[in-house]
Order: C-alpha cells, then structure tokens, then sequence
C-alpha cells in the first residue's frame, strides 16, 4: 500500500470519469482517490449507471467494496448501501448488475484495475477468506479495544482483520462533539472516507462528506473535533498503534525514531533476538511465507504480472 501522502482530498470537487479498460464493462465511472504509482493498485469512488452489467470474472488482486448508495444485484443477493465485501485475488465473483445505478468505493489492494471474465476460480485462490456482509444492519457498534485507547465517542465496527498483519478494514463513528486534543502517528499507512458528516483536524483543516486521505506511516494527525458527528470507512496496512504525543511540530523520520525507541524499551528480548539472528525469519505457523519486506512483495507482483502478461492486460513495470 505505498502510495503518497494525500490529505485533505474531498471527491465532490471532481468529476467521474470513464474507466475504459479492457474487460471493463460500458457504465463503470471512477473517481481515483490514490493510486500506488509503482503496482497500479489504488482506491477509487465508483458510480455504476443504472442498467451496468457485468459477467462472472476474476481478477488478480485482493479487491474491497462498500457500497455507499443505491443498489447492485450480485449473482441472486440484492445488496444495498452498507454492504461489504472482500474478494481475494483469484476467487470468481457471479453477475453483477443494477437498475438504478450504484455508488461504492472500490479498492485494488495489488494491480490495477481489471476484470476477466470466467465462472471459476483460479488454481491456489482461497475462497475461504471470501467476505460479504450487511455493515449497517448485520454489526453492532463497538468501543475500539485499541490501546493507547482514542477519547470516549469514537466508535468501531471491524469489516476484515487481517491475523497475519493485523491489517484492517472498518467503519467508525464519532459522536456529535467528539474531542481528542492530542496528537498520534501509527506504524502503518491508514485511509479513510467520509461517507457522511465533516471533522476538524489541526494539521488538516476540515473533512466534509465525500473527504478522504491517504496517510502513510508516521505522519502527525490531530487534534481532533467533529460537531455533529461523521461516519467514515477506513483501512490500515498493518497493525494500528496509537502512539500518541504533543508536540506538533515533530518530523515522520523523528516518529519514527520514537516509535523504534519505543519498541526497544518494551520488548528488549525480542529486539536483542532480531539483530542476533538477521531479518529473514520463518513463521511455524506460516511457513511459506517470507517475512523480508521486499521479497514478499517481489514475489507476489512477478506472480501477478506473470499471470497479467499470459491474459494481455497491460501493466507497470516499474520497479517498486
């Protein structure tokens, strides 16, 4: 999820456009929020014109979607605003179709956007990590279990959690005359949609409907105040620490001192164990994977446009 910092953006100030891609049905409009500049993957508003119609496909990337209004028929499911789904790289999706237009926020966690048309999934995708769910009706509010903890009136509820890099997609709330007056940075890259209601941030000014950001690690954001309250949809890349502090005028290279310092003092052991050992470590419990940054992400992208350039969609080929 590397992709600049973006902040304040508001999608009200700009027009859709066509997205005119190949295998991309006639009726799909896009407003593009961010874009990974490198892998193409990016998040996107999407306004489907009544009548759009699109066969089962598959594509080659983890793809989120929350409906935001309107309806979309998805194989015999009428989803309305408030529905969720997360489809992982390679898993068949059914006929999408609607009458009366839908809008909805779209998210190709790897490549760019693309669609191929097939009824099956493709060899190794994990249908087992497929999501859809009711988020207005289906889930209950929750007091966030996050510690440090953010003021009383900022509220959750968890769409996908990611057990392996504690990653998240979720909507909050804050309640009419939410206050924090501190200041926080995270170790991951955070975005966020207001789908409804405006907040104040210091750094930032206000985020009114439609307002987004993209925040990549380590960026001071806050204090905060929202008069009437807002509902927003936000997602994470990693686990989401508050690291919550004062002094607005610190740097991301000083945070992110900080936040190692941090580290250090509270897990000595661990910290001692990583540069005794190197930092290629295998997980028991999941032994496949490689946890080197960079080579995970080699291997996934050369995967990725192995499969691209056998189906003739065009691609990046900038080296991340």
């Amino acid at each position: 999820m590397a992709r600049p910092h973006i902040e304040p953006f508001v999608d009200r100030d700009i027009s859709f456009k066509r997205l005119d891609l190949k295998g991309i049905p006639h009726g799909y409009n896009y407003k593009m929020l961010s874009m990974d500049e490198d892998t193409g993957a990016c998040t996107m508003s999407v306004q489907w014109d009544a009548g759009y119609r699109q066969p089962p496909s598959v594509c080659y990337s983890d793809l989120e979607i929350f409906i935001m209004d309107g309806t979309m028929k998805i194989g015999d499911k009428l989803c309305h605003k408030g529905e969720y789904l997360f489809i992982p790289r390679g898993v068949s999706m059914p006929n999408f179709s609607t009458e009366t237009g839908c809008f909805a926020l779209v998210m190709y966690n790897d490549t760019e956007p693309h669609l191929i048309e097939s009824d099956e999934d493709i060899p190794g995708a994990n249908r087992s990590e497929l999501i859809q769910v009711q988020a207005y009706e289906g889930l209950s509010w929750e007091v966030p279990t996050l510690f440090p903890r953010t003021a009383s009136g900022c509220l959750l509820k968890l769409l996908r959690f990611d057990h392996k890099t504690h990653a998240m997609t979720f909507l909050y709330t804050m309640t009419p005359g939410f206050r924090q007056d501190n200041i926080s940075y995270h170790d991951c890259a955070e975005e966020a949609y207001h789908i409804w209601g405006s907040s104040w941030m210091m750094q930032f000014g206000d985020l009114p409907t439609g307002g987004y950001f993209w925040r990549p690690a380590y960026i001071n954001h806050g204090a905060f105040y929202s008069e009437h309250g807002i509902l927003g949809f936000g997602r994470t890349d990693g686990e989401l620490h508050n690291h919550f502090h004062w002094n607005p005028y610190s740097t991301p290279e000083e945070n992110a001192h900080r936040a190692a310092a941090r580290f250090i003092r509270q897990k000595p052991e661990l910290h001692k164990w990583l540069w005794a050992h190197g930092h290629n470590h295998i997980d028991f419990e999941y032994p496949h994977d490689v946890y080197n940054l960079e080579s995970e992400n080699e291997r996934i992208h050369s995967h990725i446009h192995s499969e691209l350039h056998k189906l003739g969609i065009t691609h990046s080929h900038e080296d991340s």
